[in-house]
């Protein structure tokens, strides 16, 4: 299985063509696992980290049982944000390009921020495959624009965002209007249990495919930078002088973070573009083609741009501050060191944060404990060798009290003496200490 190449599917002539126009070598693991089941007919679960190349994994089997005869919506393929369904669509009109059958082949991308009855005139003849969110989806059927009965196949991309972002109850309104026996092909990069309850109301017995083997591309380097009461952001200036990233993706827990950080690195120089979840479309839009025109070297995201948006040509990310869960961490750095390309991540760390690191290390990774000073990378001790030394200096404590003579009867201040002798008996303990090293 693992040799498996995209000639040992059974793909039409047409779709061996599409694939070398593609410039696809070889199958990810996704890929080798999913095509398969997806030509087969089958109702899939995809379970895989971001950017593991899940997005071909569907649209190559899909096109290849296209059938450009029948005038009516075959495949309905939804993603949780309009970036997100853009980059899909784009990817779908690629194909039909190198196909050569732009006369013949249709797709259509419906999502918000246009206008709905542009929209909907342009759905008068149905289009082969439907791209979009949820929610304009939903609009358009609910006013009989369009009708996905008629669709084979019906995919979920991203699903556990789709979820987080509340478009669960679309998709569940979708469903409900599409045939009973359609094809269901979900991609999730985890799958929490709120998750597990919509699956078993719609799959029966679906082909599950878990890739987890590259928990991280061996082309990615891992640096842990102790932030020891400074600002974020003054690190980060000084990281920019040794890093000189193609694009850099800074990663902060929040909005309000994304924009704090923002300014405070623009009042120090750098000119960081900023993508959240609470700009307006029309902003997002903007910031992401100032993204692709590589207007921006840096740019501070929220974790929408690590699950919602493809940006493409990230060199480096850093984390201003590390997430709380392992799967985020993975779904930031997936970022970076894609298409065989190298990648550094490099994360700002605290205490609170070693549990995480502890957790990270178990499953593989192995992290680079380091800082940066005058433009140079310095070594630094990790986080479990100063714990060594607390520790240490904790035994000395113990073994001083042993020392302290305790007296039957005591006087006022007892405890401050005592205490004293304690200290004293401290650092005898710590000289003879260095003396034996």
């Amino acid at each position: 299985m693992s040799e498996k190449n995209f000639k040992d599917f059974s793909f039409q002539p047409i779709m061996n063509e599409v694939v070398k126009g593609l410039q696809f070598k070889k199958p990810t693991e996704i890929q080798k696992e999913i095509i398969p089941a997806i030509l087969d007919g089958e109702s899939v679960i995809g379970h895989s980290r971001t950017g593991s190349g899940k997005t071909h994994a569907y649209l190559l089997p899909l096109f290849n049982q296209l059938n450009e005869e029948e005038s009516e919506v075959q495949f309905v393929i939804t993603a949780p944000t309009r970036e997100l369904a853009t980059q899909i669509y784009e990817e779908a009109r690629k194909i039909i390009r190198i196909s050569g059958k732009e006369q013949t082949w249709t797709a259509k991308l419906l999502v918000g921020g246009t206008d709905k009855q542009k929209m909907a005139e342009k759905l008068k003849k149905p289009p082969h495959i439907i791209v979009g969110t949820p929610g304009r989806i939903l609009d358009l059927v609910k006013e009989g624009a369009v009708s996905i009965y008629t669709a084979r196949s019906f995919v979920i991309d991203e699903a556990d965002l789709m979820l987080d972002l509340g478009f669960i109850q679309d998709v569940d309104q979708l469903l409900v209007r599409s045939r009973p026996d359609v094809q269901l092909l979900v991609f999730s990069a985890t799958i929490p249990q709120r998750l597990e309850h919509f699956f078993r109301k719609y799959l029966e017995n679906p082909y599950y495919v878990k890739v987890d083997d590259h928990f991280s591309p061996e082309t990615m380097e891992h640096r842990l930078i102790d932030v020891r009461h400074r600002d974020a952001a003054d690190i980060i200036v000084e990281l920019s002088k040794v890093i000189h990233p193609y694009l850099a993706i800074i990663f902060t827990n929040g909005k309000e973070a994304a924009n704090q950080l923002a300014d405070s690195l623009l009042q120090r120089g750098l000119q960081p573009g900023l993508i959240h979840g609470g700009l307006s479309p029309r902003e997002r839009k903007r910031v992401l083609k100032d993204i692709q025109n590589l207007k921006f070297q840096y740019v501070v995201a929220t974790d929408l741009a690590a699950r919602g948006i493809d940006i493409k040509g990230v060199s480096h990310v850093i984390n201003a501050q590390l997430p709380k869960e392992e799967d985020f961490y993975i779904h930031r750095v997936g970022r970076t060191a894609r298409a065989g390309m190298e990648g550094t991540a490099v994360s700002l760390y605290e205490e609170k944060d070693v549990k995480l690191i502890e957790k990270l290390e178990d499953k593989g990774l192995n992290f680079i404990y380091t800082d940066v000073k005058d433009g140079e990378w310095r070594e630094a001790k990790p986080w479990n060798e100063r714990n060594l030394r607390t520790k240490t200096a904790t035994d000395i404590d113990k073994e001083a009290w042993k020392h302290v003579k305790k007296k039957k009867q005591v006087k006022p201040g007892y405890k401050k003496k005592m205490k004293r002798q304690k200290e004293s008996i401290k650092k005898q303990l710590v000289k003879k200490n260095r003396r034996r090293k």
